[in-house]
């Protein structure tokens, strides 16, 4: 079936036409092309490995259209072998196909995947080839089946400041969020990047909120948080004492007694943190997710670069992390939290070989703090088979992987995550009775 992608405008040839009305009508496109800033055309390929004919997109402001030639004058191409664009265009594509950035490897290397010419300009145009790349999906094979979600008519959540001061960061003002009145406390930490907005759909969540008293807090600088007193703009950092040491000054300040920690991504590597320090934070338990006890990764485009407008390249980076069914509206708040934070604050380093806890898995007492290892299978940086082999290390913890579900599991599908959530925290109060 491959052979038929080797030349991706053949095997498009049917879809063209509706691609170039789908470009014409998309209001995403549309917003993310008009700008009196695009004063010539633009234009990039998207072609199968092993051929000279793509499919040409040319960018001007307000618009885009296709055209089929050879893409020796476009800036950058997208490329992948035949059996790749093959799986990208099913309807319901596979991890890691479900996004280009997961085709591209990261921590699923794949053989075949190619940006040709100009980097920086495939870094500058992310969003919009992003999107192109959608809307060909959309045009060849019909929109990603979309999870349905009810729309809540009442918000659940109180918020409030509290000053906390942490090792490193010295005195913050950090904001906070709370719901439920069930007997198990639980806080949940926020991605690198990001804010506690992130757990809104679980702390609205009726099953949750019986079961416990949730709270989210925004690191110091970001989201409604305000930046430490040694934060100079654009030198946010990070370390395991810092981390550790606010989730600890948290738990203090507001008197939580025994809670779980909970956190995805960055904030997945510090719950192992925690449980390994968890007589410091005062912890019963922790479930990491989209965790592993070190992640390392080449990061071209550093999130700090001057050459990159990370109000958009950062949100494009993660977007493709997600699963393709989930339903869009959750999809696009990650977009615009990623988008909405402080320059320099979307700080990978901790994440990205910054953390390294490898040596010290094997001395978590799980019988005084369970783990419970969640990940979603469409996370491309940090796969379920990178937190099962963590989880193998720790005596006692339990992993498990969500289908359905990517790096940003309770905000992707709040309704899918919830029952993982819910087993995890059950596990942890039996281990513990």
């Amino acid at each position: 079936m491959s052979s038929s992608w080797a030349d991706l405008p053949t095997a498009l040839e049917g879809s063209i036409s509706k691609l170039d009305e789908l470009l014409a009508n998309d209001g995403q496109l549309k917003a993310f092309t008009t700008s009196n800033a695009i004063d010539k055309p633009a234009t990039f390929g998207i072609k199968s490995s092993g051929s000279e004919n793509a499919l040409l997109v040319e960018v001007t402001n307000g618009s885009a259209k296709t055209a089929v030639g050879n893409p020796q004058s476009a800036l950058f191409t997208l490329s992948a072998l035949p059996e790749q664009w093959e799986e990208f265009f099913k309807q319901t594509p596979v991890a890691p196909y479900q996004s280009y950035w997961g085709m591209f490897g990261m921590n699923i290397k794949q053989q075949g995947i190619e940006v040709q010419g100009d980097q920086t300009e495939f870094a500058h145009w992310t969003h919009v080839w992003r999107r192109v790349l959608e809307l060909a999906h959309h045009a060849h094979c019909g929109p990603y089946p979309e999870d349905e979600q009810v729309q809540p008519d009442e918000d659940h959540l109180v918020g409030r400041y509290v000053y906390l001061t942490a090792p490193i960061w010295g005195r913050c003002k950090v904001f906070y969020e709370t719901s439920g009145d069930g007997d198990q406390p639980i806080v949940f930490l926020h991605t690198a990047g990001s804010d506690g907005r992130q757990y809104h759909g679980v702390m609205n969540d009726a099953r949750m909120r019986e079961r416990c008293t949730m709270y989210c807090f925004d690191l110091p600088g970001h989201g409604r948080s305000f930046p430490s007193q040694s934060y100079y703009p654009g030198a946010h950092t990070n370390t395991e004492d810092s981390y550790v040491g606010c989730i600890a000054a948290f738990v203090k300040a507001l008197g939580l007694n025994k809670p779980i920690i909970c956190g995805a991504s960055m904030a997945g590597q510090v719950c192992l943190a925690v449980a390994i320090r968890h007589q410091e934070v005062g912890a019963c338990g922790t479930i990491p997710l989209q965790g592993s006890d070190y992640l390392n990764m080449e990061r071209q485009w550093y999130d700090r670069s001057p050459y990159v407008n990370q109000s958009l390249f950062n949100p494009e980076w993660v977007y493709g992390m997600m699963s393709p069914t989930a339903p869009l509206v959750n999809k696009q708040l990650i977009w615009h939290l990623y988008s909405g934070q402080a320059y320099g604050v979307s700080y990978l380093d901790f994440y990205f070989g910054g953390w390294d806890g490898r040596s010290r898995m094997a001395d978590i007492d799980t019988k005084s703090c369970p783990v419970f290892m969640l990940t979603g299978e469409y996370d491309w940086s940090n796969t379920p088979a990178m937190s099962q082999a963590t989880a193998d290390k720790i005596p006692g913890a339990k992993h498990k992987a969500m289908p359905e579900l990517g790096h940003f599991p309770a905000t992707e599908n709040p309704e899918k995550f919830v029952p993982h959530l819910i087993e995890a925290i059950e596990h942890i109060q039996a281990t513990r009775a």
